[in-house]
């Protein structure tokens, strides 16, 4: 999502776009789909690293700050994925790193003011996401209870975003705007998934606290939904022509949206909720089918440009 073309930014929000799609393929019921759709998330999270270690080998981590948030949060989405393939140990050894590089990246700034500002909010509640799904899944309390105090961190760090997001962006942004959505979708999916995780063998909160989660993620939900609205009518009223790795964004909004409205329809027993979260995820294979081949075209593109000053050149 962040500007930059290089292959580590494409891989990382390739990734998590995927993911991100994989976890709500799965919300809904389509596993066969869920599964496939890991495939090439797993390539592109592989893809990332090696270009990382290979091509990067000098350069700060934290001077890469969008682009490491953006893969930090690919991990814990890809986690969330493989949790619910079944390969729990995976998804704790993705966990432990994705809590690792969230460390090292917290005090990492972001010095624009465009959509990336929401980076540090979507990487926290994504590991908010994982840590709930493996609490559920392996009915460990603690995962949830760190889940938790992530969930109500993230939301803080939301609000320090919204309050450098420059407002001009929804008009004049390439794309990464609609992270301000995508950053509610997250934080809304992250309280479903920590509601969901209570169970009467856990019992992980008591009656104060699951209405007040409730609340809140019902809160968080509707939000989002009336960002998308804006957004949406915002790209209507002022088209945004030719490619750009930030409008992958959009993809991830309206796939992360769509798993927040199926967990939210699940954990709270809101079977209308299904219906919107099954239009939104079906709209978000479309556009990710779209932007991938987007993105093809626009690298073959280049490559040919590449190639014609090449040869100028000599």
């Amino acid at each position: 999502m962040p500007g930059s073309s290089s292959f580590a930014t494409l891989w990382a929000t390739y990734a998590l776009t995927t993911g991100t799609l994989s976890v709500g393929l799965d919300s809904a019921g389509y596993e066969v789909l869920s599964r496939i759709a890991l495939v090439p998330a797993c390539a592109a999270w592989l893809g990332t690293v090696a270009y990382a270690v290979l091509r990067l080998p000098r350069a700060a981590w934290r001077a890469q700050a969008p682009a490491a948030h953006t893969f930090t949060a690919a991990t814990a989405l890809l986690g969330t994925g493989l949790s619910a393939a079944g390969r729990q140990t995976s998804a704790a050894a993705l966990l432990a790193l994705a809590a690792l590089l969230w460390t090292l990246l917290l005090a990492a700034g972001d010095p624009s003011r465009g959509g990336t500002v929401f980076l540090r909010c979507v990487a926290t509640q994504g590991l908010a996401v994982l840590g709930a799904t493996l609490a559920a899944a392996e009915s460990a309390a603690w995962p949830a209870r760190a889940a938790l105090v992530l969930f109500w961190l993230g939301l803080i760090l939301y609000c320090f975003a919204l309050f450098r997001f420059a407002p001009r962006e929804v008009t004049d942004g390439r794309g990464d705007h609609w992270l301000a959505g995508g950053a509610l979708a997250v934080s809304a999916l992250a309280g479903a998934r920590l509601l969901s995780a209570d169970s009467g063998r856990l019992y992980l909160w008591n009656d104060d606290d699951h209405a007040v989660l409730s609340r809140v993620t019902v809160a968080l939900l509707v939000l989002t939904l009336v960002c998308w609205v804006a957004l949406l009518t915002a790209e209507l009223m002022w088209p945004r022509p030719g490619y750009d790795v930030r409008r992958w964004a959009g993809v991830f909004g309206a796939a992360v949206t769509a798993a927040a409205a199926t967990a939210v329809a699940a954990a709270l027993d809101a079977p209308w909720l299904d219906a919107v979260g099954e239009a939104l995820l079906w709209l978000a294979v479309a556009l990710w089918l779209a932007c991938t081949a987007w993105t093809a075209a626009a690298a073959r593109a280049g490559s040919r440009s590449a190639g014609v000053r090449s040869r100028a050149r000599r």
